[in-house]
This record gives C-alpha cells, structure tokens and sequence, in this order.
C-alpha cells in the first residue's frame, strides 16, 4: 500500500536531540510533541508532516528504505549506513550544530603519528605473519579511508561497545572513532593521527531521493524545509542596522557607502527621505538607511557610517534572509531530475 503521509524523523536521544529541537524552532519550525515519551509529533509550520523519533542510525536505515521521507542526523552517520546508496540525498550537511570528526588514533606510546607511519607499521606486521587491527564503529568509512591511503595489510574489528579500551586490552592496534573536544582519547592515552581525519561530520538534513522524483507534496516540502533553513543559517550571522544620514541625495549617500568595505548590504542599501519636524531647519535632508552587516563586520560598519556623517545608528537581530531560490534546492532539483 502506498504511503501518502509525510514522515520527518528526529533523533529520539543523544546529543542531538535538544539540539536538534532548538534548531528548528529558531527556524521557524518548532516541534509540537505534548507528551514526551510519544514516538510521534508535528510542526505546526509544515501541516500534513507528521515528526517520529528514532535512534540516529535509524533514521538514515529508515529513510534509504522509504518509511521515511526526511531525516535529520548526523553527516558521520549518514556516511557510514548510507555508504554507496545514492537513495539517501543530503538536502543540507552544514546545519550548523552538533560538530565532531571521525578520526584515526593511536596509542599513545605508539611511534606512529601520521597515515605514512600507519602504512609501514601495516607492513612490518605482514611480516610478522598478522595484520594491522583497527577498532571502530565504521567500518566502511574507515576501510575506505585506509584504501586511499595505501594500507592494505589490516583488519576491521567491529565494536559495539567502548573503543577507547581496545589497545589497551590487545584487541587491536589502532581506533577509529568520533572525536569532539578530544578529553576522551586523552584519558586514555590515545592521540589523534595528524592526518587521520576520515569525516567532519555536523547534523545533516536527509531526504529520500525516490520519494522526492515521485512524490510532489514531498518535493514541495523540501523546498520549504530548505528556504526555512537557509534563510535561518543566513541570518543568523548578519545584523540589520538602521542609521540616519545628512546628503543630497539618496544616490549620493548610496555613492559614499559603496566606497567602505562594510556597508554596501546585500544587493545596496535601502534609503528613505526623513520627513522633518516643521520649522526645523535640516540644511541638507536627512535619510534613513538600511542594510544587513555580518556580525563579525558591525563595528567596522558603525565607524564607517560615522565616518560619513550617520547618527542614531540602531542595531536589530536578523530573523531570516530569503533568497530568490535557496541555492541547496536548486542543487537538490538538479541530483533529482538527472537520476530520474
């Protein structure tokens, strides 16, 4: 029987579960779940969606088969469950939350420190009549990075459980594991390779690729999943700042902020005549300004106005910036209709 709902699945625990709640609400899509211990929820922003949570792993197994539609999880995940199956389409890998690396280390004691190191150890050990042994929980990422890499004298132990021990204990020589702030691997007497980075991963946003060429109302709501996003993830780094500035005209004022680094906006500022008080005598006329300043640019932007005569500088938060198309739809749209 044919499914006609539309199924977005959540992770039910871990890290990125708040996270992952906190995000969609500040794009404009917060979760309605009453009861928290129920499997399933809504967003009231995407009507017909119906919101279930499931373990991460889950979620990419759920939608590379088709019971679900989307998914949010994180990009190491999605790499390892989704390995060679190009039904799973990532929709967005850089949501901007839940950053960690999936990475090669050894122990501490170890001479090896770098991927050359690991290709001669792997050989002195074919010598020695057994091969180099690497613990992890990803089996396929880290196989094929060490493929690229030239090792091919090793084994993959899959573990379930703590990898940290496994040097430790003798079970193998080397861990593949995810790392965020690297206290873990520290505590352990463990130490990251210097080139043994496989994956940076971050929460990624899923979708399955069949349900998109054949379904409508899910394409349709993948657009409107991604202007929410980006529009979200483009504001959330830029100001909107509002200012008064003395001149004779809109283009003559537009002409000296086009010539400081910082204060030109999107596509220009947006300029409006002040209409005065009566009787008050304004010399040249007074205009009102507006444009959008990246966070890390403000101050620089605050003195350039300055410096051109603006006063009553007003500094507001940015919500969302909508584009004409969201560049990640267009990209999507494209991988669609050429697998179709």
């Amino acid at each position: 029987m044919t499914r006609t709902d539309i199924r977005l699945a959540l992770p039910s625990k871990g890290a990125l579960y708040q996270d992952t709640f906190d995000f969609l609400a500040n794009c404009g899509l917060a979760v309605f779940r009453p009861n928290p211990r129920q499997y399933e929820a809504t967003i009231p922003g995407l009507p017909g969606v119906s919101v279930l949570f499931q373990r991460p792993s889950d979620i990419v197994v759920g939608v590379r088969q088709g019971t679900m539609d989307f998914g949010i999880t994180g990009l190491d995940i999605v790499a390892e469950k989704a390995f060679g199956d190009d039904n799973v389409l990532a929709l967005h890998d850089a949501l901007g939350f839940g950053p960690c690396r999936l990475h090669l280390a050894a122990p501490e004691a170890s001479p090896v420190t770098d991927m050359a190191g690991v290709v001669e150890w792997a050989e002195r050990l074919r010598a020695n009549g057994r091969s180099l042994r690497i613990a992890t929980k990803f089996p396929n990422l880290t196989g094929q990075f060490l493929d690229q890499h030239g090792v091919d004298n090793y084994s993959l132990v899959t573990v379930e459980g703590t990898l940290e021990i496994a040097p430790a204990i003798g079970y193998a020589d080397l861990i593949s594991d995810l790392v965020s702030s690297g206290i873990t691997l520290r505590d352990n007497h463990l130490r990251p390779l210097d080139d043994g980075q496989i994956l940076a991963s971050q929460a990624t946003l899923i979708a399955n690729k069949q349900a998109l060429q054949q379904r409508p109302d899910v394409l349709a709501t993948a657009r409107q999943l991604l202007e929410y996003i980006e529009a979200h993830l483009r504001a959330k780094e830029s100001h909107i700042v509002t200012a008064n500035i003395r001149g004779e005209s809109p283009e003559a004022i537009a002409a000296a902020m086009f010539e400081q680094p910082h204060i030109g906006g999107l596509q220009g500022p947006t300029i409006a005549r002040v209409v005065g008080r009566e009787g008050l005598d304004n010399g040249l006329d007074w205009y009102a300004i507006n444009i959008v300043v990246h966070k890390r640019d403000l101050f620089a932007a605050i003195r350039e106005l300055r410096a051109i005569g603006g006063s009553g500088v007003i500094v507001s938060p940015c919500t969302y910036i909508f584009e004409e198309e969201p560049v990640r739809y267009k990209a999507m749209l494209e991988n669609v209709l050429r697998s179709a």
